[in-house]
């Protein structure tokens, strides 16, 4: 034992003044150097000091060092990010097994570690992992601990850095493999903050989280999402940090700055840190009629308007140049979608294969040289139908898959999203080698090795990967964070009528609440979801503010909790009849036919399609929630002169049209508890949100804006001759906010 050191259940601290802090497992076999009075880790298990293990030396220092020291096959298994991680992994698509068993029959602890994760530890050399779900905070620390503990008795002892899609949203929109929050503290999705018109509550917020995510073994974020949601329709709307540019900018510095920055490190990096992974390069908002790229049908990004250059501002003009020490967003994600026309060259590729848009822009003209990392799955081959979950090597389709990943790599992408498998990188290594020559190819992996290495040194996981459990659960969801969220949560929901001055509503009234009916719909993956009731709020809640009743005809006022349209955008059905498939997205409940939708479209183009023209001009789709807006209107009927006050719950804006004179208050939320909206209903917390969008006057109005362009659609105005513009909200005396 040393001086200043700890040992406990074989994990060891030294603490040293002067220095670094140092904590290994005792079963890795790693040792300790002095050098100058000074301790490093024997990560080589050389005896000897080098380069990559001496704190003293820059994260750049340190990654070249190391990298020129890995095999391809370790390179290889860096440039792999991992599919979601389940903890404990529970079956389907994300199942996993202990000894060959089921987690259930094998009796193992929920944080030990997965055949599969063993697997892909040792031979496979895969340091980034994406945890998805886990079950608490310790569970987390534990695990995060156990993946750390394997990884630092392997050669070189490379830690494990463990990621996260964004984790602390009150509510999931459903647009993306969640990860639910586990215990986290519990804020507005991203389109919220813009809700709130100030920067400093996404600093908050980041600060917050970065602690709750190194509290749960977690160095990289992915995210934030800084598209620009000009594209109303899109499904990813709402985890978007706005559409007005110059609110958008400011966003994204307080975010990355408070992620990243780990406040008195000389610059900025260290033990609070988390590396931000800002997408989606060059801007996912823009897909034609508002399709999203996660499916082949929509993997089209237009630009009617010319605003291409406008996209990339948030990536450009913040992203790139943050105002605190860390300087610049660690990596980058480019986005699934074929970016139509941007290049000049008139190559039509995904994103990650468009030399164009990384080469020459991203590492050229920007100069940047952090970590690209692809979407999730794009190198794969496709699947034969078109309307599903795995097919996104947009227009590359010809080329194998070990052909696709040199494509990128040859651009100046570093990483592949969700690949477990290093056989194809190892192929378009070789490959690599027949083009450009040996010598050249292992550069250009060194290089990306270096990025990918700077990011880990960074956070410290070279000297100190290991978390106190106890800590942990302490830190996550704590009481100063909660308020923090609820704080934000309350700030965001937006009041956009108030008839009367019926609002703030006297607690202790008599309440009725509609339960919802959802009509089939089809899930994230494109599986098929039956029909369901859903109770929008539990009475647990109802009761902090007042009676739940069961009828209109007991009730003093009569709250409908609904959801912003949702509808399918591609039917099979529709292809069989001799269509194309393709229908409008809606944003209001009654059918709606697309009538002045422009005749033909943009763009399109794929193999499994004998046609180009993905237009839907004429063509009918109804909202799967058409029934919100009856059980708004049947309210109105049964209520009387008794006020209905409407909770809208906004995915994407809307045509509020078909209530808005039944309404008696008209409350917008974006992705936050029940609470946080009864607390501004009830008058517990004032209005104080306004519309980080514009709410349109009608579909006509929103098939006659251009995708890529933000505020040219016509708002709609209501029965006070108030305009649902960008920035509108009320106070409880109906007069706009400030």
């Amino acid at each position: 034992m040393k001086p200043n050191e700890t040992v406990q259940n074989g994990l060891h601290r030294l603490f040293q003044p002067e220095g670094k802090t140092l904590a290994w497992h005792e079963e890795s076999g790693v040792k300790l150097i002095e050098q100058d009075g000074l301790y490093f880790k024997d990560l080589a298990r050389t005896g000897q000091l080098l380069p990559y293990e001496d704190w003293r030396l820059s994260a750049g220092e340190r990654a070249a060092d190391l990298a020129s020291r890995l095999t391809v096959e370790q390179i290889a298994g860096l440039m792999l990010y991992s599919s979601h991680q389940v903890v404990p992994p529970r079956g389907g698509m994300f199942n996993g097994t202990f000894g060959g068993q089921s987690w259930e029959q094998s009796g193992c602890a929920p944080s030990d570690l997965s055949d599969q994760q063993k697997d892909f530890l040792m031979r496979d050399h895969i340091r980034h992992i994406l945890l998805m779900t886990v079950k608490d905070a310790d569970t987390a620390a534990r695990w995060s601990n156990n993946l750390q503990r394997m990884a630092e008795g392997l050669p070189l002892g490379i830690p494990v850095n463990i990621s996260s899609d964004p984790r602390n949203g009150a509510r999931d929109s459903g647009a993306e493999f969640k990860t639910a929050g586990t215990d986290v503290s519990k804020w507005p999705e991203g389109v919220g903050f813009a809700a709130c018109f100030d920067p400093g509550v996404v600093a908050q917020f980041a600060r917050d989280a970065s602690r709750e995510y190194r509290a749960m073994g977690i160095t990289t974020a992915l995210g934030p999402q800084i598209d620009l949601c000009t594209e109303p329709r899109w499904m990813r709307f709402m985890d978007t940090l706005g559409m007005d540019t110059a609110g958008v900018l400011q966003r994204v510095r307080a975010y990355c700055d408070g992620m990243q920055t780990t406040e008195g490190a000389p610059d900025g990096w260290g033990r609070d840190s988390v590396n931000t992974m800002v997408k989606h390069w060059p801007g996912g908002g823009s897909g034609e009629g508002g399709r999203d790229a996660h499916y082949a049908y929509g993997k089209y990004a237009v630009y009617p308007a010319g605003n291409g250059d406008e996209h990339r501002r948030p990536f450009t003009e913040a992203a790139f140049h943050l105002d605190g020490p860390t300087g610049c967003a660690a990596a980058v994600m480019p986005y699934y979608t074929v970016s139509w026309g941007l290049d000049p060259s008139g190559k039509n590729v995904g994103n990650s294969y468009s030399a164009y848009l990384i080469r020459d822009i991203l590492r050229g003209q920007q100069h940047y040289n952090g970590v690209v990392c692809t979407d999730w799955g794009i190198t794969q081959d496709p699947d034969p139908e078109i309307d599903a979950f795995g097919s996104r090597c947009y227009n590359m389709e010809g080329m194998s898959e070990a052909q696709r990943m040199l494509v990128a790599i040859l651009n100046g992408v570093d990483q592949f999203g969700g690949n477990n498998d290093p056989a194809p990188v190892l192929e378009a290594y070789r490959l690599g080698c027949e083009q450009i020559g040996e010598e050249a190819m292992r550069a250009r992996m060194e290089q990306s090795a270096q990025r990918l290495l700077i990011n880990i040194f960074r956070c410290g996981l070279f000297e100190d990967p290991y978390l106190d459990p106890a800590e942990s659960v302490r830190i996550v969801g704590c009481e100063e964070f909660q308020r923090h969220g609820l704080e934000a949560q309350r700030r965001s929901v937006t009041l956009l009528k108030n008839r009367a001055g019926c609002l703030p509503l006297q607690e202790g009234l008599k309440i009725y609440v509609p339960r919802r009916h959802i009509g089939p719909s089809k899930s994230f993956v494109r599986s098929d979801v039956p029909a369901q009731e859903i109770d929008p709020v539990t009475d647990a809640v109802i009761a902090r503010y007042g009676v739940r009743v069961d009828s209109p005809e007991q009730a003093d006022v009569a709250i409908v909790f609904a959801e912003s349209p949702a509808c399918n955008p591609y039917s099979k059905e529709d292809r069989a009849a001799g269509g194309n498939g393709y229908l409008p997205i809606t944003l209001q409940y009654r059918p709606y036919t697309a009538e002045t939708a422009r005749e033909h479209s943009i763009a399109g183009g794929d193999f499994r399609e004998p046609f180009t023209d993905r237009g839907y001009r004429g063509k009918t789709n109804t909202a799967y929630n058409e029934r919100d807006l009856d059980n708004i209107l049947d309210c109105r009927r049964a209520m009387g002169e008794k006020p209905v006050i409407v909770v809208e719950t906004l995915a994407n804006p809307m045509v509020v049209g078909e209530f808005e004179a039944q309404a008696d208050a008209l409350v917008i939320d974006y992705g936050v508890s029940r609470g946080a909206v009864l607390d501004v209903i009830f008058g517990r917390y004032a209005p104080a949100g306004r519309l980080p969008f514009q709410m349109p006057r009608d579909m006509a109005a929103v098939e006659a804006h251009c995708e890529d362009k933000a505020l040219d659609i016509a708002p709609y105005v209501d029965e006070f001759g108030n305009a649902y513009d960008f920035g509108f909200g009320v106070g409880y005396d109906g007069q706009p906010l400030k």
